[in-house]
């Protein structure tokens, strides 16, 4: 996304940002397809200010055009729709979100539990070979008192 109007193009000569419809024409879509993307969070933030009565415009650089096609190819490669992308952007983003997929995967045994850290393993391992191999003390009535 590029805060600026001039934009250059591949040719290396200056294009200026494209409106809706001629972008949805060269990412393959239509205009409610990218309106929708764009609802969901799948498209780049503008910093177009208001034109007209306070209307929002919105126009697309080509950083833009180049950042809606990867996220079209990751759903044609990972056969997933618009709003399944989108809710991966949200678990990558939101710490919550990830903890809680993530341990209703461990429950459906689709992913193993998180790793201990390191020192909590060490720990462990300390106390359990304690456990095992501390001698029994002697106690007092099993041993033969002397006169």
């Amino acid at each position: 996304m590029a805060a600026r109007d001039d934009v250059f193009n591949a040719s290396g000569t200056e294009s200026a940002p494209v409106p809706i419809s001629a972008a949805a024409e060269r990412v393959g879509g239509t205009a409610r397809m990218l309106r929708y993307r764009e609802a969901l969070g799948l498209l780049p933030r503008t910093q177009d200010p208001p034109t007209g009565r306070g209307h929002r415009h919105r126009r697309f650089t080509e950083e833009d055009l180049r950042t809606i096609e990867v996220g079209l190819e990751l759903e044609r490669e990972f056969d997933i729709p618009p709003a399944a992308l989108s809710f991966a952007l949200r678990v990558l983003a939101e710490p919550e979100v990830l903890a809680r997929v993530r341990a209703h995967g461990e429950r459906l045994g689709r992913l193993t539990a998180a790793p201990t850290r390191a020192l909590d393993f060490e720990k462990e391992k300390a106390m359990r070979l304690l456990r095992t191999r501390l001698p029994v003390p002697p106690s007092a009535s099993n041993v033969p008192k002397t006169p």
